[in-house]
């Protein structure tokens, strides 16, 4: 049974960071194109950012750029998002994925964790 659960999630003040961490069970990160998406309310699903199998395939939204960094830890099967800087629209909340595809209509994932929750205030 796959899982992916998210945590670090919470409340900061703009300008601060928080770094949210998804640690998988069930399969291996690594052997997957994986990452994060967002929600906010009232609005659609959006992809953040995503790591594909080398560590070279890096992906990010233009919003997140230069204030958001992915990474993984093989050895604890776990994939990192560090947000820095954070703003109030970066408000949401943060689902982590596993098995990203490329679609028409945008992204689409194989596994989902829960989500977690992040709200910047201003």
């Amino acid at each position: 049974q796959v899982q992916l659960v998210e945590s670090g999630g919470g409340l900061v003040q703009a300008g601060g960071s928080l770094r949210l961490a998804c640690a998988a069970s069930g399969l291996t990160l690594s052997s997957y194109h994986a990452g994060w998406f967002r929600q906010a309310p009232g609005k659609e699903r959006e992809f953040v950012a995503s790591i594909r199998f080398s560590f070279a395939g890096l992906s990010y939204a233009d919003s997140v750029k230069g204030r958001f960094t992915i990474s993984r830890d093989n050895t604890n099967n776990t994939v990192y998002l560090q947000m820095n800087s954070l703003e109030p629209k970066d408000t949401a909340a943060y689902y982590c994925a596993a098995g990203i595809t490329t679609t028409t209509s945008g992204y689409s994932s194989r596994y989902w964790g829960q989500g977690i929750q992040v709200t910047v205030s201003s």
